[in-house]
């Protein structure tokens, strides 16, 4: 019987190659995704069918109300930046930072990890080609690892959980590169942070801007549908 992992499932392309990589390593994986409150509800739709195609045992959608907290662009009234040059992007945290919201995410995923019985949590977390976002860098992973092995009874009793983080150290062009190998229908996904109502990217925002950069260096054909 394979190992499980819990692997979080946004519907962007990051995610999808790394529900990839843990399908490829031999893993029965378990997708989670997040229905927080983000203006960009389309990625829910793409997870579900990212899920799908990668043949996960089971993906999940949990609910939670990151609104009511507020604080980001993807939350609140708040405008997403558009046209930003891949400098200003690398300088600074973006009002599209969400507060918290991987140490949130992550902390549900460990919870679903102890039921299953899972030691290994898959996220696609990127330290090179991002938005600048604090809890994208190892230095996160590393402490949070430390706090999971510390909170949980898993932990406690000697089952040490692992959060692993394929991409990590990987650039756009590079983690597209690596999901075309493993199979990952691309046209599947969406990145956008203000797509149209039918789904359509905007092509300005700061995940369009890289995604479209990280297909054009990686030689691969970009099947986003842009508006």
């Amino acid at each position: 019987m394979p190992a499980r992992a819990v692997v979080l499932l946004s519907g962007g392309l990051d995610s999808a190659t790394a529900l990839a990589v843990a399908r490829e390593e031999g893993y029965e994986c378990f997708a989670l995704s997040f229905d927080y409150g983000q203006r960009h509800a389309r990625e829910l739709d793409s997870a579900k069918q990212v899920a799908a195609s990668l043949g996960a045992a089971r993906h999940l959608t949990l609910r939670l109300d990151l609104r009511a907290i507020g604080g980001s662009a993807l939350t609140d009234d708040i405008a997403v930046p558009k046209g930003r040059s891949h400098e200003a992007m690398a300088t600074g945290i973006p009002p599209t930072y969400v507060p918290a919201r991987n140490t949130i995410f992550l902390s549900h995923a460990l919870a679903w990890a102890e039921t299953l019985g899972s030691q290994d949590i898959f996220i696609g977390v990127n330290a090179l080609d991002y938005s600048g976002y604090p809890d994208c860098r190892p230095e996160f992973i590393d402490s949070f690892e430390k706090t999971v092995n510390l909170a949980t009874k898993a932990g406690f009793e000697g089952a040490r959980l692992k959060v692993r983080t394929p991409l990590i150290s990987l650039t756009k062009a590079g983690i597209i590169r690596l999901g075309a190998k493993l199979g990952v229908d691309f046209s599947l996904t969406s990145s956008c942070y203000e797509p149209t109502p039918t789904g359509l990217a905007c092509g300005h925002c700061d995940s369009c801007l890289l995604r479209a950069q990280g297909f054009a260096e990686a030689g691969v054909p970009d099947p986003t549908r842009y508006a």
